[in-house]
């Protein structure tokens, strides 16, 4: 992977769709249970897998986001964010893909160190403020050509990947977080 990339996972920005009244019912149900999740995913991982959840980190870097990523966290295009993207998995089955985006204004806003998780989830961190929100959420049907070949070979990417992508909110601080469901979490 050349050292400018902007991500590990992927080739391209996906083509996302803002969520509307109505887009619910136009996507798969089992889709729509993971897309619709109001709590942690890692948290419904874990009350499925218990501690088999596990995080494998593929990408960790200061990177410019993708232009509609930048647009979404209003941060000037010479700006870089930290790009953080994981591997969710159980039992060495691949069950979701993560890409989160974090301004540096955010990670100094917060007094948390976001930027050193490594392994731990997201999620325990960021669901354990009182005051998250959830501003805006857009999902995507991704094809296998938008994705690196690392990530295909990685998470056995041969059809449509169903994901949504939230902008999170904390005391004013925002941060982008994109979530790819596997075929194997939707058997769940």
């Amino acid at each position: 992977m050349p050292l400018n990339s902007r991500s590990f996972l992927l080739k391209q920005e996906p083509n996302w769709l803002e969520n509307r009244q109505g887009t619910r019912h136009v996507l798969p149900e089992s889709v729509q249970s993971w897309t619709y999740e109001p709590g942690s995913l890692t948290q419904r991982l874990r009350d499925y897998y218990g501690n088999a959840v596990a995080v494998k980190l593929l990408f960790h870097r200061w990177r410019p986001p993708f232009l509609n990523e930048r647009r979404l966290l209003q941060v000037p295009g010479q700006r870089w964010c930290l790009t953080r993207e994981v591997l969710l998995q159980a039992h060495a089955k691949p069950l979701i893909l993560a890409r989160t985006i974090i301004p540096e204004q955010t990670i100094k806003g917060l007094h948390r160190d976001l930027s050193h998780l490594g392994t731990r989830p997201l999620g325990e961190v960021i669901f354990s403020y009182p005051k998250l929100e959830r501003q805006q959420m857009d999902i995507v049907a991704t094809e296998p050509n938008i994705w690196t070949q690392a990530a295909i070979n990685l998470a056995g990417i041969h059809q449509t990947v169903w994901g949504r992508r939230t902008v999170y909110v904390i005391a004013e601080h925002a941060m982008l977080v994109s979530e790819f469901f596997l075929p194997e979490v939707l058997n769940l």
